[in-house]
């Protein structure tokens, strides 16, 4: 460190991690209001919070003094909260102590920058932020978020905003808004009575396979068009002849709403009732057998949503916006020389886009006729408001920074304005198609009028909330009266365009593994920004779709075909260059800090031997949660919640570390860490997360660490030895009393895993890891007792899944508590004290112990929870004078 030696607070373990957490957890809730998460999607961001804790706590040396490594601690606390971020009063206390350790403004970098997390709080912190990305639609979102707020503060001196960016991004939005609307507004016509409609609601429809029948089969996943404790509306289906008509009924009684007709591409034809087949439906896709249907309109009369069966005039108004698409469009090819229709490709990828397999191959195919009329006009007045900006004498790259925010807006829409977007009857809205990252099939969707005055996703939502973020940025001080500018630059991580020992540090957030296929998701946005830049922005926008060769990013899984070489010895091969870049760029007693997350032991095991590898020092780590609980992925699997933050230096590693030196290094120094996250609330899989961040202390002090027999000890096998020694100590935690030895590898097992993931579901190679730190061989026992595999997942059965059947002549002491759940659940009490009668005391202590710690691992409103603190509360069972033998200790 510049100015000083002395470790820094994050290194001396003055991190208030469970508060950074909940804050950072906290954050994740927070999208309005502001927060620069709105000027536009990117994936995989860090949350603000935790970020800037971090990096404050890299670059401020721990004081000698108690007292203040404790003002400190409480200082990092309070700054860290979402609602201090634009303090002036913790910003300049900030940056006036981070100055005068530094003599200066110190330099940081971020080499994968994604969406400006960690360079915009470098830049509140006083540090000079550059920031790279290799992706064009990244690089904008940061000069969107760190360089033009910073270039361009020129403040107003009449106006409704102080500064003058802003009034321009408002002035010029409501210019482009108010010009559409004079132009296709007609396509989006008020009810006769003064009604606005403000989404559509169309299903997807197939000719019925049956020859003797042939009708046309709406898709919709279901019927409700409003479900609200106080407001039930919904499309009843009725038959005449041959036709499936519907009418809109409130709170039906005589069918289920819920129902379909169709369900993971299974169709049923509610005329003749006959079945479609998945195949085949995605063969009739392909063909182009298929239609759309409009089905009823969504109006606003000043007191709420209302709902009208769709008419012939709505259906006219549509083709009439189908008629002037194809004037226009052909008119705007003309003129710019290429379709303004997106043609390019859309591909196939495993679990991400399955959409081609429906013959929407191209991306324009994702949005109806008067979706892509409405969306190649906001991109013509765009272009038109760039010109008359040069007309009224505006500087270029001024206008250039107006018609990146208003692109924005206008990509952002694109989110909510395609035909993969459902309607939400339970808040009456469209819901945007990014709430996943992936394409899925949709059926029956909702196409908002994007000129209507409520709704969120219309343009002029969509530019309040890019005004609101851009706001939130202009009020971050700039760096010096003389203007110091962050830097932003398109260009890969592995090739850094600095000098040797350029920067006072560098934090950042590299990708993980193969969760995130950034390049192929953003191409959705890339493809229209792309007709709204690329003569402003010649630089970003010049390929036909993002740049992907140098991406660093386990592709093969996604895509076997077009990325069969990015497998995982290209990602670990680059992230190791990239990280070695990072040790040539830092300044030689500068510190870095990498934060990584991912659910696989694979990712782990990338990610460690590519930084071990790479000649950089970890020296302290601690998890901090970076994602929202309530997150869809991780209600269905054990995603974790936690990112590592890893703090590396510059330093000679020594040579030969041997294992046995190495177990002992760990196990003196793991419990203590370990102890200290423990008591301040860390658990779950995120508590193994800070296991794995202590063993890449305790083996990046070595070149490499050998067995006697002189196998070199890669990170799968450290991975192995310190999940074991988590293990060990969570039971002993959870269980206290002793009584962790007395139970066999089965129970801890079972108690492990609902620690660790809950009841959650876990693919194979984690579980068979976590099984095998007990010693247990999973493939022997899956389908057996608790154990299930599900396709590429294992999952372990509460007891109320388990028949009392398997349980009676149990031994095994999960099994017993299970039985007994079981029994006590039924009522059969006499039949409970029997089975507790059979055994002795020091089994039932240990049954006691097992159902309260497996109790405390679970969420409040778990079903399996309630059910033992219901059992543990009945105080039906007391421990008899006899004893049974003691379970074998397991054999380490």
């Amino acid at each position: 460190m510049k100015g000083s030696e002395r470790k820094s607070l994050f290194e001396s373990g003055i991190f208030p991690v469970q508060k950074v957490s909940e804050e950072g957890a906290r954050e994740k809730n927070i999208r309005q209001g502001g927060h620069p998460s709105t000027l536009h999607i990117w994936w995989a961001r860090r949350p603000l919070t935790a970020v800037r804790a971090g990096i404050y706590a890299l670059l401020v040396p721990a004081p000698e003094e108690p007292e203040e490594r404790e003002r400190k601690r409480q200082f990092i606390q309070e700054f860290s909260k979402w609602e201090e971020s634009n303090n002036p009063r913790y910003i300049r206390k900030a940056r006036e102590e981070i100055r005068k350790i530094y003599k200066g403004i110190p330099k940081v970098l971020d080499p994968f920058a994604g969406g400006g997390s960690i360079a915009l709080e470098a830049l509140r912190l006083g540090c000079l932020p550059h920031a790279i990305d290799y992706n064009p639609i990244a690089t904008l979102i940061l000069k969107c978020t760190l360089e033009y707020p910073q270039r361009f503060r020129e403040k107003n001196r009449i106006g409704k905003y102080q500064y003058r960016l802003l009034e321009d991004v408002e002035r010029w939005g409501n210019w482009i808004l108010e010009k559409v609307g004079e132009e296709i507004g007609r396509f989006y016509p008020r009810d006769e009575d003064g009604s606005i409609p403000i989404a559509y609601i169309w299903a997807r429809t197939l000719p019925c396979q049956n020859p003797l029948c042939g009708a046309e089969i709406p898709l919709m996943r279901q019927f409700w068009l409003a479900f609200k404790p106080d407001k039930k509306i919904a499309l009843k289906p009725k038959i005449v002849g041959k036709r499936v008509e519907f009418e809109i009924v409130e709170s039906p009684k005589d069918f289920d709403p819920k129902r379909g007709t169709v369900s993971r591409a299974i169709v049923e034809c509610p005329v003749c009732h006959s079945m479609i087949d998945d195949d085949t439906t995605r063969r009739l896709f392909r063909e182009g057998k298929n239609g759309e249907r409009l089905v009823a309109v969504v109006v606003y009369r000043g007191r709420g949503r209302e709902y009208r069966l769709a008419n012939e005039r709505d259906l006219e108004v549509f083709r009439e916006a189908e008629e002037y698409l194809k004037e226009k469009r052909e008119k705007l090819w003309d003129e710019w020389g290429f379709d303004p229709v997106p043609d390019e490709e859309l591909p196939l990828m495993s679990g991400v886009f399955n959409v081609p397999l429906y013959g929407i191959d191209k991306w324009g195919k994702l949005f109806n006729s008067r979706q892509k009329l409405a969306l190649i006009s906001f991109i013509e007045k765009l272009r038109q408001a760039y010109e008359e900006m040069g007309k009224e004498g505006m500087d270029e790259e001024y206008r250039k920074a107006v018609a990146s925010y208003l692109a924005l807006a206008i990509s952002r829409m694109t989110d909510y304005f395609n035909s993969l977007c459902v309607w939400d009857n339970t808040q009456e809205r469209v819901v945007h198609t990014f709430g996943r990252q992936a394409l899925p099939m949709i059926w029956d969707n909702g196409e908002l009028n994007p000129l209507s005055p409520i709704l969120s996703g219309t343009f002029k939502s969509m530019l309040g909330q890019v005004l609101d973020a851009l706001n939130f940025l202009l009020s971050i001080p700039p760096l010096e009266e003389n203007g110091l500018i962050p830097d932003v630059r398109q260009g890969s991580a592995t090739e850094l365009p600095y000098p040797d020992e350029y920067f006072d540090a560098v934090v950042t957030d590299p990708p993980y593994y193969n969760s995130i296929p950034y390049a192929d998701l953003s191409d959705f946005f890339y493809v229209w920004l792309k007709r709204m830049l690329y003569d402003i922005h010649p630089d970003l926008f010049s390929t036909p779709l993002t740049p992907k060769g140098k991406e660093i990013v386990e592709m093969a899984g996604w895509d076997p075909v077009r990325y069969k070489h990015k497998d995982k010895e290209f990602f670990e091969g680059n992230l190791k260059k990239a990280f070695q870049e990072v040790k040539r760029v830092l300044r030689p007693d500068a510190p870095a800090l990498i934060i990584y997350a991912h659910r696989s032991t694979s990712g782990w095991e990338t990610m460690i031997n590519a930084l071990l590898d790479s000649g950089l020092l970890p020296n302290a780590t601690y998890p901090a949660n970076t994602e929202q609980k309530k997150r869809l992925r991780a209600q269905e699997s054990a995603a974790l919640a936690s990112s590592l933050f890893i703090a590396c230096r510059k330093r000679e590693r020594k040579g030969i570390g041997w294992l046995r030196d190495v177990r002992e290094e760990l196990r003196q120094y793991l419990p203590e860490k370990l102890k200290r996250l423990w008591d301040e609330g860390i658990r779950g899989a995120d508590f193994l997360i800070a296991g794995i961040g202590v063993a890449i202390e305790v083996f990046g002090k070595y070149e490499i660490v050998m067995d006697a027999e002189g196998n070199v000890l890669g990170a799968d096998k450290m991975l192995d030895m310190v999940r074991a020694m988590v293990a060990d100590f969570a039971l002993r935690e959870a269980l206290q009393d002793g009584i962790a030895d007395k139970i066999t590898p089965m129970t801890r097992f079972y108690l492990l895993w609902r620690h660790i993931y809950g009841s959650a579901s876990v693919i194979f190679d984690d579980a068979k890891k976590l099984a095998q730190s007990v010693g247990i061989d999973l493939a022997r026992e899956f389908n057996k007792g608790f154990i299930r595999k599900e396709k590429e997942n294992i999952r372990l059965l509460p007891p109320t899944e388990r028949r009392e059947e398997e349980l009676k002549e149990s031994d095994e002491l999960i099994d017993m508590l299970h039985y007994a759940l079981l029994l006590w659940r039924a009522g059969k009490r006499e039949e409970m004290r029997q089975l507790i009668s059979r055994n002795g005391s020091s089994d039932m202590n240990a049954l006691e112990k097992v159902a309260q710690a497996i109790a405390s691992a679970l969420p409040t409103d778990n079903q399996e929870r309630r059910l033992l603190e219901g059992f543990l509360a009945s105080k039906e069972f007391i421990p008899r004078e006899e004893t049974r033998p003691a379970q074998k200790p397991l054999p380490y």
